[in-house]
């Protein structure tokens, strides 16, 4: 594994877009975009980076990967459409006052490190994220999508530059 994609899901594979029109299915994981899906793929296809989930998607699967709702079950299934897979997630570096404020944001850039630093094969990384993570070595890696319209296809081809060098 030398290449890898650390994707967060809210703001990148839906968007505020999706959110205003559909608040409810947006918040209980329903709505994940199809064209976003297929942007992924086109992105994973050409760079070969495995998926590494740094959302907070990933407390919805167990420690083997496994979706532990069916919100998680249908994202693996729309991924699996495109021949995508997850395969790992960064570590929960949060607190109770993070998960309480929602301020996730604050602790991304030190669990995709902390990820990195645990996994000494990485040639390459890129973060997708609608966040601003906070960090100057993450941003030099970071394709950062816009929420109301989450991945494009300028992201996709910003992320293969980062990927290919």
């Amino acid at each position: 594994m030398s290449k890898v994609l650390f994707l967060d899901i809210d703001g990148v594979l839906n968007s505020n877009f999706w959110n205003d029109r559909h608040q409810t299915e947006i918040s209980d994981g329903t709505l994940i975009d199809e064209e976003k899906i297929k942007l992924l793929a086109l992105l994973v296809k050409e760079t070969k980076a495995k998926i590494i989930l740094h959302s907070g998607w990933r407390f919805w699967f167990d420690a083997e990967l496994k979706p532990l709702c069916t919100k998680a079950n249908k994202l693996v299934r729309q991924l699996e459409r495109e021949n995508l897979y997850i395969s790992g997630v960064t570590p929960d570096l949060t607190t109770e006052e993070i998960r309480k404020t929602r301020k996730f944001s604050l602790v991304k850039a030190d669990e995709i490190l902390l990820w990195i630093k645990l996994h000494n094969n990485v040639t390459e990384w890129v973060v997708l994220d609608d966040l601003d993570l906070h960090n100057d070595q993450i941003r030099q890696h970071q394709v950062k999508t816009d929420p109301t319209i989450g991945l494009t296809l300028a992201n996709v081809k910003q992320a293969v530059k980062i990927l290919l060098g």
